[in-house]
């Protein structure tokens, strides 16, 4: 294992004089955020990228994290892991999605390392601080490396906990090594997949379908670029820093927990770690390549059952919430929990609650 590499001093440079040269897009007159990202907060925080946040401040945080670099099929993963000092410690595997990377676990990490947790949070190949594959990777063959992930680490049994498409990584893990994983903890219950019989299905679960149906025509156009034509969006997000906050800034402000106030749940400084992350590594372009990969999944990959112990948190600022019987239809269904506040990315909206969550769940799966 070694070390990561951070940001260096000429990316911070060009990324300071590329926000100052920003050219800005007219909007109309009381626009806001109904088509999508708001020009004027955009401007507000782009300003403060440039001339406010303190870069030097970001590094010190990242070099003080428990970071790790492992080399796995000629790939390099960065990771954090700590471990816990009891005898009981369960090591427990965190899965991010999309938009983020690790960042969105980092708050939790520490708070699961003291209720007796190992916690192991990898940034997937194409994302934060790992490599950018060859070729890309699909959620399945995520889940494959992160199982010998655990195995370089001296792992044999773990719990796993996902959300996005941490919630499939954490679900092939689940299908893939049933031997090796004890439990599986998610905060999305999964998409219908293609053919399946509607007439087999409960009204409850008839519902969540159509409401998938609507969200993805409300909501989803930016995943149909991402499945259909990443490099197109990559080009203009990937020489853009204005263009990449807007467009992960406008999905944290549309999944998360906020009442439209994306300042109530984070601070501009927290964003702007996320975004200084993608930026200094140019993965947004690779992180948004992902679902085209997930997209070639084969159906009958999808409609696996997961028998091994599974638990659910949904918190209410969420996307989506699968009802009852779909997650006894498509798991061995231990837990399931509505939570009163925290959205998509509630480990860092909502770290204690999450972190009580998890906790609650995966205690009666130490050995």
């Amino acid at each position: 294992m070694t070390e990561p590499t951070w940001i260096d001093d000429d990316t911070i440079e060009d990324l300071r004089a590329r926000l100052r040269a920003t050219r800005w897009p007219d909007a109309p007159a009381g626009s806001g955020w109904s088509l999508g990202v708001d020009v004027e907060e955009l401007r507000a925080l782009v300003a403060y990228w440039a001339d406010g946040f303190d870069f030097a401040a970001h590094r010190d945080a990242l070099a003080a994290l428990p970071s790790r670099r492992v080399v796995l099929d000629g790939i390099g993963v960065h990771l954090l892991h700590a471990r816990a000092p009891r005898p009981d410690a369960l090591p427990v595997l965190l899965a991010h999605g999309w938009p983020d990377s690790g960042w969105r676990y980092r708050k939790v990490l520490p708070v699961l390392v003291d209720a007796g947790f190992d916690v192991i949070v990898p940034d997937m190949p194409g994302y934060g601080f790992s490599d950018v594959p060859p070729q890309v990777l699909d959620a399945r063959q995520v889940a494959g490396l992160w199982a010998r992930l655990m195995t370089e680490l001296g792992y044999d049994r773990f719990a796993v906990s996902g959300g996005d498409i941490g919630t499939h990584v954490a679900r092939y893990l689940a299908l893939d090594h049933p031997d090796r994983v004890v439990a599986v903890h998610r905060t999305d219950g999964g998409l219908p997949w293609p053919g399946i019989d509607p007439s087999s299905l409960s009204p409850a679960e008839r519902a969540y379908i159509d409401a998938t149906a609507r969200w993805r025509t409300a909501e989803g156009a930016y995943a149909m670029v991402h499945r259909t034509k990443p490099q197109t969006a990559a080009v203009g997000l990937t020489d853009s820093p204005a263009g990449l906050a807007a467009w992960i800034v406008e999905k944290l402000r549309a999944w998360s927990d906020c009442d439209g106030d994306l300042w109530s749940v984070y601070t501009r400084d927290e964003v702007l770690a996320l975004l200084t992350e993608y930026w200094a590594t140019g993965t947004i372009g690779s992180s948004m390549r992902m679902y085209h990969a997930n997209a070639a999944i084969p159906a009958d990959q999808l409609s696996r059952r997961v028998e091994v112990p599974s638990g659910f948190s949904f918190f209410p600022g969420d996307i989506l919430r699968a009802p009852r019987e779909w997650l006894e239809r498509t798991t061995n269904l231990v837990s399931v929990r509505v939570l009163d506040r925290g959205g998509h990315f509630a480990a860092f909206e909502q770290p204690a609650l999450f972190t009580e969550e998890l906790r609650t769940f995966l205690d009666p799966f130490r050995r």
